[in-house]
């Protein structure tokens, strides 16, 4: 049976059906229309702008549940709708996958070979994507929850995976096992970082000293307007994760995107001094 329209949407074309799994992903990049309501994301209001009717289109095609939806059948835009550009050379990649709990993965374009950060799920529009953007020479997974078909498209393009050995099981076709003896360079300006704490076996990449791909270990809060970990979803250790994010200050970041929860953009010196105070907070809770 198809599953029916929230009653919590706003009336209208554009809906969410109660097969919502509350990820949110779609509210992540339809801000404004889309909206967390009795844990469900719903519109809140319909889209006008062209610009909001391309968010409204991202929410379908990065829903992991197919739970974005419209009565009748809209018209697809021209513009292009995923991968969607973040800031230079790294993308949102879309197509969340419902075994990732609609996690967010990332793809960087470089000249010495291109990385894929965490997977979406297996989508042709998106290998005809990557392959005319150079192919995936690195896919960098983060820890075992965010691993989705990553070995579809390791085969698919011939990519080198790498995961933290403590999580390798969810992906035992991984070439390259990290550890937490080192922070390794995996490509020029691409470095590992090992912070367990929501697994045992998570890791984060920092990407030229601007970009942090922090996985499920750190995210931003519009809400708190701050930088937060999600203790209701720390598998491992919270005492790990505290003393991992407290070391994690060492280094310079002004991009943050995360697996779950909401991207940031601030000046580096800003990161830092938040990042130290939520450590602080960690340690008091």
């Amino acid at each position: 049976m198809k599953p029916l329209r929230n009653t919590d949407s706003a009336p209208g074309e554009w809906y969410i059906d109660t097969a919502c799994i509350n990820c949110g992903a779609s509210r992540h990049v339809a801000p404004g229309l889309i909206a967390e309501r009795n844990d469900k994301s719903v519109f809140i209001r319909q889209p006008v702008t062209a610009d909001e009717e391309l968010a409204a289109w991202r929410a379908v095609l990065i829903c992991p549940t197919a739970s974005v939806r419209s009565e009748t059948k809209q018209p697809r835009p021209s513009a292009a709708i995923f991968p969607q550009p973040i800031t230079a050379d790294v993308w949102r990649c879309g197509f969340n996958a419902r075994s990732s709990f609609g996690a967010h993965s990332y793809f960087v374009a470089r000249p010495d070979g291109n990385l894929l950060i965490d997977s979406p799920r297996y989508a042709a529009e998106l290998v005809k994507w990557f392959d005319a953007s150079g192919g995936i020479a690195h896919i960098l997974l983060s820890h075992c929850d965010d691993v989705a078909d990553a070995d579809k498209y390791a085969r698919q393009f011939g990519a080198r995976v790498w995961i933290h050995r403590e999580d390798r099981s969810a992906a035992p076709y991984a070439t390259d096992l990290l550890n937490d003896e080192s922070t390794p360079t995996i490509a020029r300006g691409v470095r590992a970082i090992p912070v367990p704490g929501h697994t045992r076996g998570s890791v984060v990449y920092l990407l030229e000293d601007r970009v942090l791909f922090s996985g499920d270990s750190l995210a931003w809060s519009p809400r708190e307007q701050d930088l937060i970990a999600f203790r209701d979803a720390c598998w491992y250790s919270w005492t790990e994760l505290t003393e991992s994010l407290g070391k994690l200050a060492v280094y310079r970041f002004e991009w943050l995107l995360p697996g779950h929860g909401w991207l940031a953009h601030l000046p580096a010196h800003d990161m830092t001094a938040r990042l130290l105070a939520l450590v602080a907070r960690m340690r008091s809770r």
